[in-house]
């Protein structure tokens, strides 16, 4: 398998990759997204493009994903199974590539009744397992999931995600071995706060040999207040926020938890660097995209590597 993603490159070639998000706006506005873009160029290898995240309607991770890829950025096409039929899933996938955008990450996504349209069905014709395995396929043999061939095939680097911390615990690194298994390239996990239960995980990906076939991105999202840190720990369902944590947020005056935040996103960083198996971070900045430099210059990722 060879395609031509940047990210590929860099952690093929052993580097630590940095990624980063980029939601779409709820309008047709793309200067919205190039004002986020503009603030993550140079310090990531690669921009997340969400897919109608939290069920909400926003611009298709396609066109802002196009945007990206206009201003010289690296665009992850994110794609969620609930919207799409495979003809259309596949039909947007090698329009993508057509475009020059060859990373991807297949998710399932959240449940309609999260969002603004609780009524609206799922669509949910193949599964995220099946999703990766359609891609692959698309790549590898040049056929779509029907069997007919493909003229330029979409030489697509395969992402997935992993929640280290859903219940059963016990089930979650088995979880992981399917879509590696399936397809997946790179793995790109949810934020990690309690980092002692996000290493037990790795010690089992370890055991498994799944660290050797897969290259895992750690999720890392800085808080901005202690109420943020008290939603996801309460709120979230899957998210871990250990009382620590929380405790640490409390602990210092209203005007200064947003530094204690990247502080501790800094430090998180820094020890996640320690564990064998971690390629690289994937850093989660919701709203709060020009914070993304300072947490890469403090992290020690920057400058980022050049790759051909």
């Amino acid at each position: 398998m060879k395609t031509d993603s940047v990210l590929e490159k860099i952690l093929k070639a052993g580097k630590l990759a940095v990624t980063s998000e980029c939601g779409p706006p709820r309008g047709s506005v793309p200067e919205k997204i190039r004002q986020k873009a503009e603030q993550l160029t140079g310090y990531v290898d690669a921009v997340n493009v969400t897919d109608n995240q939290t069920a909400m309607v926003r611009m298709s991770s396609f066109a802002a994903g196009v945007f990206l890829r206009q201003m010289g950025l690296h665009p992850i096409l994110q794609m969620v199974t609930r919207d799409r039929n495979r003809l259309a899933m596949q039909a947007d996938i090698i329009g993508a590539y057509a475009h020059g955008i060859n990373t991807m990450l297949c998710l399932s996504g959240d449940h309609p009744h999260f969002g603004d349209h609780p009524m609206a069905s799922a669509v949910h014709d193949i599964d995220s397992i099946q999703f990766l395995q359609m891609v692959k396929k698309m790549r590898d043999e040049g056929r779509f999931q029907g069997g007919a061939e493909i003229e330029n095939p979409p030489k697509m680097f395969i992402g997935a995600a992993a929640n280290p911390f859903a219940d059963p615990f016990e089930l979650r690194v088995a979880r992981l071995a399917k879509k590696v298994a399936a397809g997946a390239d790179f793995i790109q996990t949810q934020c990690i706060y309690n980092v002692d239960k996000f290493e037990k995980w790795m010690e089992g990906v370890r055991n498994r040999g799944l660290h050797e076939k897969c290259y895992i991105l750690g999720g890392i999202t800085p808080l901005k207040t202690v109420g943020m840190a008290r939603y996801m720990k309460n709120k979230v369902p899957g998210m871990d926020v250990p009382q620590e944590v929380v405790d640490r947020m409390a602990g210092v005056a209203k005007e200064k938890q947003a530094e204690e935040g990247i502080r501790i996103c800094v430090e998180t960083i820094e020890r996640l660097k320690q564990v064998k198996g971690v390629a690289g971070f994937h850093i989660m900045a919701i709203e709060w995209e020009q914070k993304v430099p300072e947490i890469v210059e403090r992290a020690g990722l920057y400058p980022r590597p050049q790759v051909e």
